[in-house]
């Protein structure tokens, strides 16, 4: 059914992790009262089609639905475990279908938000407005913030693009096979094959863990080969006894220097179409969260929602460096963050890869990592 209305005060085109934050912030926030806002996705999203997983100090805006969280993280820099507390941090993940479920369930008792369910094929301004356009029909508001690239960022040849892709199982053992009290953050035993891999392994309980095998490189896999390397890291390092699949899910996280525009206009971009993915590791979540809070602060005090680079420019340019390293062949992805976790403390790594450390922090990670490459690759990347 079309909603009543075909004007609006906020539109929020994409009802993924970034749309559906945000409509939960302003809704939360009280920004939301008194409002007419128009939340569009292309499909109505009611699977377990996806994780997120976070490191945070404190309790977020979705612990409510934390599936599992840990407080010790393990690391396989080699074939040796390095297994640390991450206090003051929690690392947690929240499953796809639980979030849904929580933001429907809120959206649903929400006066002011309208959903509908089409094809975006239009995002544009007009005069003093946004327009969008879903299944025909155009809809108009102050302002449209959007998770939706209608055209795909232009790279240029001094830029860099890798993709994050993966693919993961949940698996179910007949024997105790697990530590649930301690995630696997990143196994790098699995053979590299000229590329970065690495296998993240979450305990739910002794005998049922999510494992996923993640690939940095420019190219993706099929999904014969997804699922071999899945099957040999479980027969090498998990168990030779039976187990079951009960889930899988896989996805493709862009990694890129790629400096994405906050804004069009009265068009405003949010999660990866708004630079929220950190391009060094993928991480998107949180960064989301924190967009979503300026945003709302924004809002809240009359002004423009702009919210440019919340992860920092020290972090875009240490993300740059490191695809640089990367993307040019100049250091292998193990070599790299294998250092990291072999010299430094693990909470230490984190806030780095949060973008909220000091800079004496910063300074130790960057310090812990072959010299040469990296300052070739800043080189490289100051002169463009």
């Amino acid at each position: 059914m079309l909603p009543k209305n075909s004007k609006y005060d906020y539109i929020i085109a994409g009802g993924g992790a970034a749309g559906l934050s945000l409509a939960v912030h302003l809704v939360q926030s009280g920004v939301a009262a008194g409002k007419n806002i128009l939340l569009a996705d292309r499909e109505v999203k009611n699977t377990n089609d996806r994780t997120w997983c976070f490191w945070e100090k404190d309790a977020g805006l979705f612990e409510a639905i934390v599936y599992k969280q840990w407080k010790e993280l393990i690391v396989y820099p080699g074939d040796v475990a390095k297994r640390s507390p991450i206090s003051p941090y929690t690392y947690k993940m929240i499953r796809g279908i639980d979030y849904y479920r929580y933001c429907d369930e809120l959206l649903r008792n929400a006066p002011g938000i309208t959903r509908i369910t089409g094809e975006i094929t239009a995002i544009e301004n007009k005069e003093n407005e946004a327009a969008v356009t879903i299944n025909g029909v155009v809809y108009t508001a102050q302002f449209v913030f959007s998770s939706i690239l209608i055209e795909a960022p232009q790279i240029s040849a001094r830029q860099h693009y890798l993709l994050q892709h993966f693919k993961g199982w949940v698996i179910e053992t007949e024997r105790d096979c697990f530590d649930a009290e301690a995630a696997v953050f990143m196994d790098f035993r699995v053979e590299q094959q000229q590329d970065a891999r690495f296998v993240y392994v979450l305990p739910f309980t002794s005998k049922q863990a999510l494992v996923e095998y993640t690939v940095f490189s420019h190219e993706l896999l099929t999904d014969t080969d997804y699922d071999a390397a899945l099957k040999n890291y479980i027969r090498e390092y998990i168990t030779k006894g039976a187990y079951r699949v009960s889930s899988s899910e896989k996805g493709v996280i862009p990694m890129t220097d790629y400096r994405f525009p906050p804004r069009n206009g009265n068009i405003f971009y949010i999660g990866t179409a708004g630079g929220n993915t950190r391009g060094s590791s993928g991480f998107t979540f949180k960064n989301i969260q924190k967009h979503s809070a300026a945003i709302v602060h924004c809002l809240q005090n009359n002004k423009t929602p702009i919210a440019d680079n919340v992860m920092g420019k020290r972090a875009a340019f240490y993300d740059a460096v490191l695809l640089g390293v990367l993307g040019n062949g100049y250091c292998d992805g193990k070599t790299v963050f294998t250092r990291l976790f072999q010299k430094r403390k693990l909470t230490d790594v984190l806030s780095f890869l949060d973008g909220g450390g000091s800079f004496v922090t910063e300074l130790k990670m960057i310090t812990a990592e072959p010299v040469w490459p990296f300052l070739k690759s800043a080189w490289k990347y100051l002169r463009r």
